[in-house]
């Protein structure tokens, strides 16, 4: 396995769509192991390809708390096929944007369908946490970001402050 390099926010590439993965494959397979890796050494709960400059439709992720085991999931293909129309606000974050944390309002469960590491078709039904997590990395997959989903303003100002800490290559005083 290797640890994969994360595109930061602002970058254009993180606003591509990704295309659909035809097969699960080898490749397929250890490039889902090398981003699994590289999320638990950032460290975060999810990461999408496109993430890692891999515009493809695959997204891993671990909602495992401290002091319990593992539980990585590999979703390719990932579709949202139910959501509830109860919705809740949850702190999100992103690796894609270090250090920026706000409030997003996302259906409090989905049902989700997906093709595992073993090219079978899957369904999972998510809350809580997982159903946060599945719902963020899925927007990348559709170049969204959780900052799309504030208001204008925040969202400029959080891009204008990733933009400077990228020119500068170090992050602003007081953060």
């Amino acid at each position: 396995m290797a640890q994969l390099p994360i595109i930061v926010a602002p970058d254009p590439r993180l606003k591509v769509k990704a295309k659909r993965v035809a097969r699960v494959d080898a490749e397929t397979r250890k490039l889902m192991d090398d981003m699994l890796e590289t999320m638990y050494e950032a460290p975060g709960v999810g990461l999408a390809a496109p993430q890692v400059g891999v515009l493809k439709r695959i997204i891993v992720c671990d909602p495992h708390r401290e002091g319990e085991p593992p539980q990585p999931l590999k979703l390719v293909n990932p579709e949202i096929i139910w959501s509830s129309e109860e919705k809740k606000l949850h702190e999100e974050g992103c690796l894609s944007l270090p250090d920026e944390f706000e409030e997003v309002t996302r259906p409090d469960r989905i049902r989700v369908k997906y093709v595992d590491a073993n090219n079978q078709p899957q369904e999972l039904e998510a809350d809580g946490l997982l159903s946060v997590i599945i719902q963020h990395e899925m927007d990348h997959l559709e170049g969204v970001l959780f900052v799309d989903h504030i208001s204008t303003l925040k969202r400029s100002i959080i891009l204008r402050r990733l933009a400077k800490q990228k020119k500068t290559g170090k992050r602003a005083v007081g953060e």
